[in-house]
């Protein structure tokens, strides 16, 4: 026992170092060599955007010649004038209303239903919840892929094959499983005792989806609608097999342009900073609601 007690003894100093060392470079770590460390990362994950941006500010001869990491040393290359040329094709513009008009709708629609859906499988009882519930959640392993031509198909004999409006129906079909299985786990940890004393004085459920369930469940829709904007905003698959020449989104328009790469490479540069700059524009809006909305199904 005595030997025992001698080793543990001259043990303790040596762990003790080995935490206040191990404190040390916590501490460290904890400071500015981690901040640091992620701009750096920062940094690196922009390049790619920013070569884009200094592309599409150079000529199509100036970037034959040289890499766009030339006109730090030369300035003078900058000009506005591929974005001009972009104003002034009419395919690239209209394939960007074609877009916004695609993107908005499938966004507020799979958000709205979602929301109404989530909120009925968490508080409302009614015959086979759990059943229904279940059925949407298989819908996730459904791949894209599968149901294209069918659909394809379908919308072919019903006149919507190569709508805009069919592609948001596609978009938004697809999007809802995902959406009722995120926002039915988020609206299930509002406490009961809240809709409760709603109820009491005198909510319905309408109005009580809209007073209490909405305000609390912001960061969850805002994350949802994060997601599904970008989404559809960068789908390329869906829009190639179900658009048609009128009704092509950006991504689409672009692909087409590539084919003439030689001629257009003045459009081609200033069209995909665009197609890129607006999701993460949207993005940096409603970062501190995405975050908050990850947090919050983190600590739940």
């Amino acid at each position: 026992m005595t030997a025992l007690a001698t080793d543990m003894r001259e043990a303790a100093p040596a762990a003790e170092v080995r935490r206040s060392l191990g404190s040390r470079i916590a501490e460290k770590l904890n400071g500015g060599l981690v901040r640091v460390f992620l701009v750096l990362v920062g940094l690196f994950w922009l390049v790619p955007t920013i070569g884009l941006l200094i592309s599409s500010l150079r000529s199509p001869d100036d970037m034959s010649a040289s890499g766009w990491w030339t006109v730090f040393t030369k300035p003078s290359q900058l000009t506005f004038d591929s974005y001009r040329k972009l104003l002034e094709n009419g395919d690239i513009t209209h394939s960007l209303l074609n877009t916004v008009l695609i993107t908005v709708p499938a966004t507020v629609l799979v958000v709205v239903i979602g929301s109404l859906a989530g909120y009925a499988f968490a508080w409302m009882e009614f015959p086979g919840r759990d059943w229904w519930f279940l059925g949407v959640v298989s819908l996730l392993v459904v791949p894209v892929q599968v149901a294209l031509i069918p659909i394809a198909e379908l919308f072919g004999r019903i006149g919507l094959f190569g709508t805009i409006f069919g592609v948001v129906l596609f978009h938004t079909g697809f999007g809802l499983p995902f959406a009722v299985f995120l926002l039915r786990n988020f609206f299930a940890e509002i406490p009961r005792e809240l809709l409760e004393a709603a109820r009491l004085d005198g909510a319905g459920e309408l109005r009580l989806f809209a007073r209490v369930v909405m305000p609390l469940g912001g960061p969850a829709i805002a994350s949802l609608g994060i997601f599904q904007f970008l989404w559809v905003w960068n789908d390329m698959l869906v829009a190639l097999v179900f658009t048609k020449s009128g009704t092509q989104p950006i991504t689409v328009a672009l692909q087409t342009q590539v084919r003439q790469f030689g001629n257009n490479i003045d459009v081609l540069a200033p069209g995909a900073f665009i197609s890129m700059v607006i999701p993460l524009a949207v993005f940096f809006a409603f970062q501190r609601q995405f975050v908050s909305g990850v947090m919050a199904g983190a600590v739940k």
